[in-house]
């Protein structure tokens, strides 16, 4: 007897598939990328996405579970001690475009495949994960006084984001 990929018990391809597990690892590099602060903000900034990721495992949506495992399988549990590589896109604005692209067909996919909870618990937790990193570290300010909680360009994507995914 041959186990089945947990996507099939979803009804998705593994394209689809792919798509919904690497795009809340997207969504944290490009809200990460919104704002240029620093090597130190970057690495507290996916600290708190890695986390917001790693609790989708405790979701009481069956579909945030299986993706959540399946990416912290593949990128590290924060529970251990990992961390991700600090990303950053070349052109953090192309990178946020092509995200939001992603969010916008991973909404339309889920709309399609997956019942209106389920679809809505995705979708919120993509901006769960968001919200997440650009509130993890003030930016601007001087030596990590004052500043911004969240700037401009960070609240801008993080707004896209729940535009696009109607949360």
């Amino acid at each position: 007897m041959t186990d089945l990929p947990v996507f099939t018990e979803f009804g998705f391809s593994d394209a689809e598939w792919g798509l919904l597990v690497g795009l809340p690892q997207s969504v944290l590099t490009a809200a990460s990328a919104a704002e240029h602060d620093g090597t130190r903000r970057t690495l507290a900034e996916n600290h708190a996405g890695l986390e917001a990721i790693a609790e989708g495992r405790e979701s009481a949506s069956p579909l945030v579970t299986a993706v959540a495992a399946e990416l912290v399988t593949r990128v590290g549990d924060p529970e251990t001690g990992e961390e991700l590589p600090a990303i950053e896109p070349s052109d953090p604005q192309a990178y946020a475009d092509d995200v939001l692209a992603r969010a916008r067909a991973a909404a339309q996919l889920l709309t399609a495949k997956a019942s209106e909870g389920e679809a809505g618990a995705y979708k919120h937790w993509l901006v769960t994960i968001a919200e997440q990193v650009v509130t993890a570290a003030p930016s601007g300010g001087i030596l990590g006084v004052g500043g911004d909680v969240v700037t401009d360009s960070e609240r801008i994507f993080r707004d896209r984001l729940s535009a696009v995914l109607n949360d």
